[in-house]
């Protein structure tokens, strides 16, 4: 049911981390699967690895012009778009409410909630069309907890889960699919950037007693984007270990 052959993918945020994962467990699946990132040379070492078809388009998914460009050139590379999984985020920074500063709270939002509105507003209308699509988006933990001392961030990914949640109502009808998957204490490089002990602490507080893999989030990005999940819509989707719902300030 995982089966993603003939099916065209796209994977943004796709150099590194989930994208990177997920990307490659699509196309073990049979997808063909358009990789959207900024770094060019780390889309190339992917796609020296992949079987089967895929395409690398390297853009700035902040850039509104640019991520369209890249969307454009993917359905004329590969056909028509049955799939999106808008992953690509960024963290932004640390600091006190009152000094956070207004342009890094603009490029988290532009990143992390205006890059998905823009790449689902650009593929629904195809899938709709075609009454079946799936669209993952890729929130925080974030998403349903507060956290201190990072307000563009919180915002992005709050803002996040009702975009996907209003997108999915008008999709439903259609056949097309919306949800946000909710990673917890993932390795990946946002994760590496943390101290030592720090990672040792947020490890600990996970009630399996582990960080996740990005292969644990790519596996379950791959059953929401398949017809395994066809009567998955409009949800938040914690791969956590359990803290989501155990998580105290």
């Amino acid at each position: 049911m995982t089966d993603f052959s003939g099916r065209h993918v796209v994977v943004t945020g796709a150099s590194s981390g989930i994208g990177r994962a997920t990307a490659l467990v699509l196309a073990a699946r049979g997808a063909k699967v358009s990789l959207i990132a900024r770094r060019a040379a780390a889309l190339d070492d992917i796609c020296a690895g992949l079987d089967g078809a895929f395409f690398a388009a390297p853009a700035d998914v902040s850039d509104r012009a640019a991520l369209l460009g890249a969307l454009d050139a993917a359905e004329n590379a590969m056909g028509p778009i049955d799939a999106l999984f808008a992953n690509a985020g960024t963290g932004g920074t640390f600091a006190p409410f009152a000094d956070y500063d207004d342009a890094v709270f603009e490029d988290v939002l532009r990143t992390n909630l205006l890059s998905p509105f823009w790449a689902m507003k650009r593929v629904l209308p195809g899938m709709i069309a075609r009454r079946r699509g799936a669209i993952l988006v890729t929130g925080s933990l974030a998403s349903e907890r507060g956290m201190a001392h990072n307000p563009g961030y919180v915002a992005s990914k709050h803002a996040v889960l009702g975009l996907v949640r209003a997108a999915a109502l008008e999709a439903a009808p259609s056949g097309v699919r919306i949800n946000c998957i909710v990673p917890g204490f993932i390795e990946t490089e946002m994760l590496a950037n943390i101290p030592e002990a720090a990672r040792a602490t947020m490890a600990a507080r996970v009630p399996q007693g582990r960080t996740g893999t990005a292969q644990n989030v790519a596996e379950v990005a791959a059953f929401l984007l398949s017809d395994a999940a066809a009567h998955v819509t409009a949800q938040s989707w914690a791969v956590d270990g359990g803290i989501l719902n155990t998580l105290t300030v």
